[in-house]
């Protein structure tokens, strides 16, 4: 081992990541963590609340599993069209700031049309 090298479980930056099952990266991968924390919340809320209606402690812990499921899935799915919705915004309006880059000044410049056309009577 190098004095200066990455240690086992660090990236770059120098911060520890946390690998879930040895292959997602958490601190990687966009909205792995927020997802995460949501299904343990909804796990949290879906087994307490069905052990305290019904003092089952294996059917809790199922309840509590499938909202862990549940809501990290949905929280997943959620966040990623989010953010592909947001990306997809942000490429129309870059392609809209380089035509008015392109097109300025020229005839074919949309602010430049006049709607001065000949005058019409009624």
């Amino acid at each position: 081992m190098t004095g200066e090298g990455e240690g086992e479980g660090e990236s770059e930056d120098g911060q520890k990541s946390f690998k879930l099952l040895g292959i997602l990266d958490i601190q990687k991968t966009p909205c792995a963590r927020e997802s995460l924390l949501h299904g343990a919340g909804g796990s949290l809320v879906a087994g307490l609340g069905h052990f305290l209606v019904t003092s089952r402690v294996k059917r809790s812990f199922d309840f509590g599993v499938a909202g862990f499921l549940l809501t990290t899935l949905g929280s997943w799915f959620y966040c990623r069209y989010s953010n592909a919705r947001l990306r997809l915004q942000q490429r129309m309006i870059q392609d809209g700031i380089k035509n008015k880059v392109v097109y300025e000044g020229t005839s074919l410049d949309p602010s430049r049309r006049s709607d001065a056309g000949p005058a019409r009577s009624s």
